[in-house]
């Protein structure tokens, strides 16, 4: 029987950084459903931000392939990769990357700025792109108080759930997070899990999820530890 296409698969993928003498990522397959959330660990060098950038097409592996839904990432010029990125990955960063200068609101909409896509299936959300973005505000628990605010007003947590509604607005239909709970007590991150997790189950997006902590890891579909699929270290210590 024929599998379904998977939201993501990379193939006999090598990326080594330019300078340096051996491969930071060499993996032989990874494979992520439609739907799936996927909890990847690994310590720090293992390759989990190598392995975010080649998902995202942010980076061009020098060997292998790489699919995301179907189109091959890896032969499309840069300007391409990054359309596509912007269309279908929502991508939540360990420093959020928020926009000072921007409202709580604006913030939000900005991918449905650069993807007429992403702003296509925002409008399906909600009446407007503002009442999209202030709908999945208050599912991520953010008062309408603060939607106006410029972001360097909120907490942590709150700019957390900002970056969060940011990577969601227009249910892309990857949603890739890289330690997005690094900053959180241990009840700040499961809270925070509860929101992310029942969104992207919302939007039917499939989730990835990396960070070094463990106690994540039980919530999610399936959990791979970088360091056991990553035969970068192997190829570095052979040479």
């Amino acid at each position: 029987m024929t599998q379904p296409q998977p939201a993501i698969h990379l193939r006999n993928l090598s990326f080594t950084w330019p300078g340096q003498p051996h491969p930071a990522l060499a993996l032989d397959e990874l494979r992520v459903a439609a739907r799936e959330h996927l909890f990847i660990s690994g310590p720090s060098g293992s390759g989990k931000s190598t392995l975010l950038a080649t998902i995202g097409g942010i980076i061009a592996p020098q060997a292998g392939s790489v699919e995301v839904l179907g189109q091959a990432l890896q032969g499309l010029p840069a300007a391409r990769r990054d359309r596509f990125r912007v269309d279908h990955i929502g991508f939540i960063f360990q420093q959020f990357n928020l926009l000072p200068y921007l409202s709580v609101t604006d913030n939000v909409l900005l991918p449905c700025q650069f993807s007429p896509y992403r702003k296509e299936r925002a409008l399906q959300q909600g009446g407007s792109l503002p009442e999209a973005a202030q709908a999945l505000l208050a599912a991520l628990d953010l008062a309408p108080a603060l939607w106006a605010r410029p972001v360097t007003q909120l907490s942590i947590g709150q700019q957390q759930r900002v970056a969060a509604a940011r990577a969601l607005i227009g249910r892309p239909e990857i949603i890739v997070a890289d330690e997005p709970t690094s900053a959180l007590d241990s009840d700040r991150q499961q809270a925070f899990l509860d929101l992310l997790q029942r969104e992207c189950g919302h939007g039917e997006s499939a989730l990835v999820f990396v960070s070094h902590d463990q106690r994540l890891a039980a919530r999610f579909h399936r959990r791979i530890a970088l360091e056991q699929l990553n035969r970068a270290a192997d190829i570095g210590a052979a040479a």
